[in-house]
């Protein structure tokens, strides 16, 4: 199923490209941190990306990231079968950081079952509510 609003969908590429309505100076889509918050695993990204399928869960949202061994072991291999990435942007790394045995592990919703099932029921009115500490 694919889910399209034609005003919701466009307000969104316009913020995505930098030219939308938004108050905030210096205000940044940050493309891997809404890939983790909206497709964790990456299934969408898995679906519409068939040169990434190999790749398993959240990885798939930073390729460049893998090491040559995940990235081989996958069937990747960047600026062949799939492009080096044109720009890597600085805040991009607060989502993607090494562990010492060389795969990235990522952060965004990979949070502890209790924690997830605590908040999966905030809702819109979480966000417009002054109220934070639930």
């Amino acid at each position: 199923k694919v889910d399209y609003d034609v005003c919701s969908n466009y307000g969104n590429w316009l913020y995505s490209a930098g030219i939308g309505n938004d108050p905030r100076d210096n205000r940044k889509f940050n493309m891997i941190k809404q890939g983790l918050d909206y497709d964790g695993n990456g299934d969408y990204v898995r679906l519409w990306v068939p040169e990434l399928q190999g790749i398993k869960g959240a990885d798939i949202h930073s390729p460049w990231a893998l090491s040559s061994a995940a990235l081989s072991q996958a069937g990747v291999t960047l600026g062949e079968t799939y492009p080096q990435p044109v720009v890597t942007a600085p805040e991009w790394s607060r989502h993607i950081s090494q562990r010492p045995g060389g795969s990235p592990h990522r952060r965004g919703r990979r949070v502890p079952a209790q924690a997830s099932a605590q908040h999966k029921d905030r809702g819109i009115d979480f966000y417009f509510s002054r109220k934070k500490d639930v």
